[in-house]
Order: C-alpha cells, then structure tokens, then sequence
C-alpha cells in the first residue's frame, strides 16, 4: 500500500465513523476492523489512525512516525518530550467532554531504541534534550538497546555502567529478548553490554526484569509484514517460531502492571 492509497483509506475510514469513539472498547472496535488494511504500517498503525481521523494535526505525535534514522536518538527524544508537553494542554479537547484524563498517572515505554529514549526521558538527564514539565509514573523498556557494543554506544548514551545508577523515582520493567544474532552476517539486533541486562543492572528498585529467551528483537511487529523493510525483519534478527505470542506476553505486562 502506497503512502497515497493510506492516506484515502484512513480519510474514507474517518468519513464512516463519524464522531471519536466514546469508550477504549469502541476504539479497538474500529481499529480491528481496519487493522488488514494498516499492516503496512507494522506497529504504528494506531498512531497514524489516529492523527488522520480525529485531527490532532498540531500533536507532535506525527514525529515519531519516521522511515529511517541514523544512530543519533536525539531528534526522536525531542519529539517523544514534544508529545509529553502536548499531553498537557492538547489532549483534553480531543477527549469526549465527561472524560477527563489523569496526567498524574503518566507511563512512558518504547521498544528496541526507543526503549533507550523512554529511559532518557525518564531519567531526565539530558534536560536541554528532552526536559519536560509532567512527570512519569511508571516506566518500560522493550528489548531496549543504547548502541552496538560497550564501547560503541550511539547518541546520546544512557548507560553508565554503574550498577542502579538509574535513580528514576518510579516503577521500572524491562523486557529482553533478542541478544542472539540471526546469521553469520548481521550482528546481535540488540548485543550484549548494551542490551536488556544492562538497562536492568543499573535501575533501582522497584523494578522488574522479564527475559523471553525464545523470541527475538522484532517480534513485537506483526505477522506479517509487507514491502523490503518488512521481510528485512525476519531476515536481519533472530525470531521465534511466532510472533503472537510475543506481541500477547508484552500487551499483558503493559495493560496489568
């Protein structure tokens, strides 16, 4: 599906469904029955859905929605802070008008680099990168990785190597998955010395630590997974048997922690 042919269906899809949904259980109605048209998208299918129906045009959200980047995470830090900020002030309008939303409640996870821009804002430690007037409550990395190796960590870093050193001020959980590499020709998708285990070493507690030793770094992402980019994900890590069960493990330690 082209980015022309998204962008009809998520405008048609707009068009049929009128007013935002009044209730979660409504949303993900609607999203299931769009989802085989959005796979494309392999997991930011519901942010893009979002953006196009219910018009939060000025959310920073549509930053995040990149195609490639280089190592630097800076410029995903800054636009992950921009979304926080957003949350303040941008959030209510698009709401229904009884819901009002908690911002003292505030999670932040991301997965894989990512996951090391979630800890980054958590940490707040680059304030004149992402500083951000709410605070978080909770925190998750997702197979989080800071570079290519000890040594070889990618900016900005955000491992110290100093055990519990991660002094965040919140319930932490980190996941791991992919330290084995696929092949002969492409490195760990997320090596050791900068992987899951070092992100863990250094939180304090309370914080919790899951290792799912069958599965691999992409296998958040859907089944399937369309053009060059998607089959270059069961080319470039290491995978389990299937994706579902992992995508299922992960939404569980998301929705019950």
């Amino acid at each position: 599906m082209t980015d022309q042919e998204l962008e009809l269906e998520l405008n048609e899809a707009g068009t049929r469904l009128g007013d935002p949904p009044n209730s979660v259980d409504d949303l993900l109605g609607i999203l299931d029955g769009l989802m085989d048209r959005l796979k494309d998208l392999f997991f930011d299918a519901l942010l893009c859905f979002l953006l196009k129906k219910w018009r939060s045009v000025n959310s920073p959200v549509q930053a995040l929605l990149y195609d490639v980047a280089g190592a630097d995470s800076t410029e995903e830090i800054k636009a992950a802070a921009s979304v926080t900020e957003w949350l303040a002030n941008g959030l209510q309008p698009e709401l229904p008008t009884l819901v009002q939303p908690n911002l003292t409640k505030l999670g932040i996870a991301g997965h894989s680099r990512r996951g090391k821009a979630a800890f980054v804002l958590a940490l707040d430690q680059h304030k004149m990168i992402s500083h951000t007037s709410l605070k978080y409550s909770a925190l998750m990395g997702i197979d989080p990785v800071d570079g290519m190796g000890k040594g070889s960590q990618t900016p900005p870093p955000v491992l110290t190597y100093v055990p519990h050193s991660f002094d965040v001020n919140m319930a932490a959980m980190v996941v791991g998955l992919g330290e084995l590499r696929k092949n002969p020709l492409f490195p760990p998708c997320a090596p050791n010395g900068v992987n899951h285990r070092d992100f863990f070493d250094e939180c304090c507690s309370p914080a919790c630590h899951f290792g799912v030793k069958d599965y691999g770094h992409l296998d958040m992402l859907y089944d399937e997974t369309r053009g060059l980019r998607g089959r270059a994900t069961y080319c470039i890590c290491k995978n389990g048997k299937a994706r579902e069960p992992m995508r299922r493990f992960v939404e569980g330690l998301s929705l019950h922690s």
